[in-house]
């Protein structure tokens, strides 16, 4: 039965890689929305500070400048917010559509303002590049490039079109037109360079999240295949010599009634009991492994070796000679608890290994008083160096270049990531580096101390 058990676990990984690709796609380009009340937040903050602007200058700096349309202006959006709060419930989250409208209303204000306030001689006319970089870090590219590009137009129309800045009219304060391309051409730096920057840096935050997101999504179904495989073993092992009694005493009856007709009474009663009292025997067994995962009795701790040789068993039968080599040291083998994500993240890296070998794998192990070793190697073309100085970034993938070339699919780049992130939450420290030329191939060291490896959380404590 143990073969059996093997093989339907190895099925097992495959199904869960299969479905962890198709469910992580879905992590990749979420939709992004934004709460009407972060919008809404925002433009109170720009009302009341224009409001206080005009404030300043007309009464503190007693400059003059057009205070009917400036407040008409911060009024009338003002008048939208008041509407907008009390239409629609401000913890609703906006089709990126929307809030890109609002942040291009935004746009116009500030140059509807600026207008009737010296243009681009009004310092505050670097308040173009708020709205693109809130719409970087919420909304996607085109809408961002879009914003954009309105916040430009509207920058180059105010070099050309305002009404004089305010100020003192006894000492009027004229720049020259170099300055104020100068102006113009900072303003769209600004918008370019900065919004670029967020937008990655934003970005690279996302994609994180969605690996991690992906990471705890395999790592659950991990937990569910290792449960199924661990009660299958104890089934087989608990099982095994009732079931074979009754069979046994099964087979006595039938030989007993094809030779004598009706067997002896007292002899059929009393093989009889001991069917009824082995038949009973497993029904005890199992209801003893129903409760396994929560009594954590047998099968719940594993040694190193046992770890590794469960590991490869998948991958025997794909033409690749896989090799374990495991030094025995004077200390005794260390013994870590049956974890998910320690199987998980040695077994997807093995794969990646089997996957580019030409032809061998070497998987090492050995320990001392302090750490615990794995060490997987091949003898494939190794890293690329410049995926070798990334390689466990979320979305970065050796499969798309050598995917055609070796007949393989391509991947999402999230297998070495999930593994890694995996085995470091177990305490282990993972490195990645090539083999020493003349020879190839890649070389993956795995570390962990000893008392954490012995000692390593259950799935369950992993995830919190």
């Amino acid at each position: 039965m143990i073969p059996k058990i093997g093989s339907h676990f190895s099925g097992s990984c495959s199904k869960l890689w299969t479905m962890t690709d198709v469910d992580a796609s879905d992590f990749r380009h979420p939709r992004r929305y934004v709460r009407l009340d972060t919008i809404l937040r925002l433009r109170w903050l720009a009302a009341l500070g224009q409001l206080a602007a005009i404030f300043v200058v007309a009464q503190g700096l007693e400059f003059e400048l057009p205070i009917i349309p400036c407040v008409t202006i911060v009024g009338l959006s003002s008048l939208l917010n008041l509407a907008l709060q009390v239409i629609f419930n401000p913890m609703q989250r906006l089709e990126p559509r929307y809030a890109a409208g609002l942040l291009a209303l935004n746009i116009a204000e500030l140059a509807a303002l600026l207008f009737f306030t010296g243009g681009l001689q009004n310092p505050f006319s670097y308040l173009f590049l708020a709205p693109v970089l809130i719409s970087a870090t919420a909304l996607p590219t085109r809408m961002t490039m879009a914003l954009g590009v309105f916040a430009v137009a509207s920058a180059t129309v105010l070099g050309f079109t305002h009404l004089p800045l305010p100020w003192d009219a006894n000492d009027p304060l004229i720049l020259p037109r170099i300055y104020l391309a100068g102006v113009w051409l900072s303003i769209v730096l600004a918008i370019g360079v900065t919004s670029l920057y967020t937008f990655q840096v934003t970005e690279q935050a996302r994609k994180l999240s969605d690996a991690l997101a992906a990471t705890e999504l395999v790592l659950t179904r991990e937990q569910h295949l290792t449960q199924i495989d661990g009660l299958a073993a104890a089934a087989a092992h608990e099982l095994g010599t009732p079931l074979s009694t009754i069979f046994l005493i099964s087979r006595e009856l039938e030989k007993a009634l094809q030779e004598n007709g009706a067997p002896d009474p007292q002899r059929l009663a009393g093989d009889l009991g001991v069917v009824r009292e082995q038949a009973q025997r497993c029904r005890d067994i199992l209801a003893k492994i129903a409760q396994l995962s929560s009594s954590g009795a047998p099968f719940d701790r594993m040694p190193l070796s046992t770890l590794i040789e469960e590991t490869v068993a998948p991958h025997r039968d794909f033409g690749i000679d896989i090799t374990i080599r495991i030094a025995v040291a004077d200390d005794d083998e260390p013994v870590g608890m049956r974890n998910p994500a320690i199987l998980y993240g040695v077994g997807n890296i093995l794969e990646n290994a089997v996957d580019f070998a030409r032809s061998a794998v070497e998987v090492n192990a050995w320990w001392n008083s302090e750490t615990v070793e794995i060490v997987i190697s091949d003898n494939g073309p190794g890293i690329a160096p410049d995926i070798l100085k990334r390689i466990g970034e979320p979305y970065l993938s050796r499969r798309r270049n050598v995917s055609d070339a070796q007949g393989g699919r391509a991947g999402l780049g999230l297998g070495i990531f999930i593994a890694r992130t995996l085995l470091e939450r177990t305490g282990a420290t993972v490195s990645f580096a090539n083999r020493t030329f003349p020879e190839h191939g890649a070389v993956v060291q795995i570390v962990w101390p000893r008392l954490r490896f012995e000692t390593s959380k259950t799935v369950a404590e992993t995830m919190v």
